[in-house]
Order: structure tokens, then sequence, then C-alpha cells
């Protein structure tokens, strides 16, 4: 039920974007990292999760007012190849307030967060001359978080929810920007 390799292999079927590609990876090194601090045993469900919640981004018309498709759609297709499980398909449509899926769990609440913590880094990261993500610094994250124009689609809410999870927003900014960090080739930062 939970294995990488197929996942990858569905996100290369369904997802074409690039940089949604990149986000993907973001949010599951995050997911993972979130999920060795708060659930260490649910870790590889965290990930996924991560990996795989904007599977459908690019199958939903999003200008013909589908928004609350984007969740429920990649759950249906994760069902059709038989990857992930209940739990994983909840905080995939949790991470979607248009859903109406109420947050509810641990996962629901981190990848609720998680989801734009990473573009934000990674605009952070591209506003830095030489655009890469080992220059940015944790304070440069909370500062521009008080910067409400400073990508302005990046939930700031949705970020700062993660102190529901006891974890305080530097920290979770230190925990998401050091595991980006950590594959910032692969991110292209």
């Amino acid at each position: 039920m939970i294995n990488r390799a197929k996942a990858l292999q569905c996100l290369d079927e369904h997802l074409k974007t690039d940089h949604l590609l990149k986000h993907s990876y973001a949010v599951e090194v995050v997911m993972r990292a979130l999920a060795k601090k708060v659930e260490p045993e649910k870790e590889e469900e965290w990930a996924m999760a991560g990996l795989l919640h904007d599977l459908d981004a690019d199958l939903i018309d999003y200008k013909n007012g589908d928004n609350h498709l984007h969740g429920p759609k990649t759950v249906e297709i994760l069902k059709e190849v038989a990857l992930g499980n209940e739990e994983i398909y909840h905080a995939i449509c949790a991470h979607n307030e248009a859903t109406g899926t109420k947050i509810e769990s641990k996962m629901d609440r981190a990848i609720y967060a998680a989801d734009p913590i990473t573009g934000f880094i990674t605009a952070i990261t591209l506003v830095y001359p030489d655009k890469k993500i080992s220059s940015v610094k944790v304070k440069s994250i909370t500062k521009r978080m008080k910067e409400i124009r400073f990508a302005a689609g990046a939930d700031r809410k949705a970020m700062a929810s993660i102190e529901k999870l006891g974890i305080a927003f530097p920290e979770f900014a230190e925990l998401s920007l050091n595991a980006m960090q950590g594959i910032a080739e692969e991110l292209g930062l």
C-alpha cells in the first residue's frame, strides 16, 4: 500500500507540470520531517500524502470553478491503482479547503501547513541573487511571513496553523527549510 516507486510512477502518469512535480517532492520531504517529529510510526504515510497531494492538479479546470474537485480527484485515481489508505485520502482532501473536508488528524493539519510553506520558501529562494536555497535563513522566512504582499498567494493562516500541532512557526520554518535544502538539486534550487 505504501510504495514510493508506485507513487512516482503515478505522478509521472498524471502530473506533467515541472513546478508541480518539484512542489510535490518538497511537500513530501517536509511531511516526512514533520512525521519524524510528530508521529514517527507513520512517516511513510505522511510522506506519501505529501508526495501525492497534488496528483490531480493538471487535471482540474480551476478557471471553470472546479477547485472543489482538487483532492477528491486525486483520491479517485489513487483508489483505482490501490495506492494509499483512508487516512492519506482524507489528508489529501483536507489540504484544500474548497473540498469542505474538515481537518481532523495530525496528518491533515501537517499537510495543510506544509503545502503552502514549500511554495513560500521557494519564492524566498528565488529573490536571492544566487537563487540557491542554501542561502535562505530561517530569519528570512519568519520576516517575510509578516510581509503580506510578498508571495501573496501563500496561505499564511495555513502555515501558521502548524502551531495547533504544538510546533512554533520558527521551528516549522527551520524544519521545512532543512528538509528542502536536503533535496536542493532535485528542486532546482
